[in-house]
C-alpha cells in the first residue's frame, strides 16, 4: 500500500513575486501582496509552486515536502526557514504538524 498526502487541503494564492523567487522556495510576505524567498530564521508563509510574468503561485495550506537541515520531531514542531530552500527547527516559529522526517527532508501540513 502506498501513502500519499499530495493534494491534501491545498490552497494556492497568487502574489507579486520578488525578482529572486523560484519554484520550490519557502517564501515570506515582503510587502503588500508581494512575496520574497525566506532567509535563515524567517517565518514560512508558504511554498512557491510556480512563477510566471512577475507573479508567484504560493501554496498556503496542505501537505508540503521540502529539504531540511536536520531530522525534525514528528507531531507539532516549530519550523522556520534555514534558507529559501530548506527548513529547520526554531523555538519561536509557528508549529506545523510534521508527518514525515528524515535527516534531509521534512513533510508537514501548512
Amino acid at each position: 500500500m502506498n501513502v500519499d498526502f499530495k493534494g491534501y487541503g491545498e490552497n494556492v494564492a497568487t502574489f507579486i513575486a520578488a525578482d529572486t523567487v523560484k519554484e520550490g522556495d519557502l517564501v515570506k510576505v515582503s510587502d503588500n501582496f508581494k512575496v520574497a524567498p525566506c532567509a535563515a530564521n524567517d517565518e514560512i508563509a508558504g511554498v512557491c509552486v510556480g512563477v510566471s510574468g512577475g507573479y508567484a503561485a504560493v501554496q498556503l495550506s496542505g501537505y508540503v515536502e521540502i529539504e531540511s537541515s536536520k531530522k525534525i520531531t514528528l507531531g507539532y514542531s516549530s519550523i522556520a526557514a534555514a534558507s529559501a530552500t530548506q527548513a529547520t527547527t526554531s523555538t519561536t516559529a509557528r508549529k506545523y504538524n510534521v508527518i514525515y522526517s528524515t535527516d534531509t527532508k521534512v513533510g508537514f501540513i501548512l
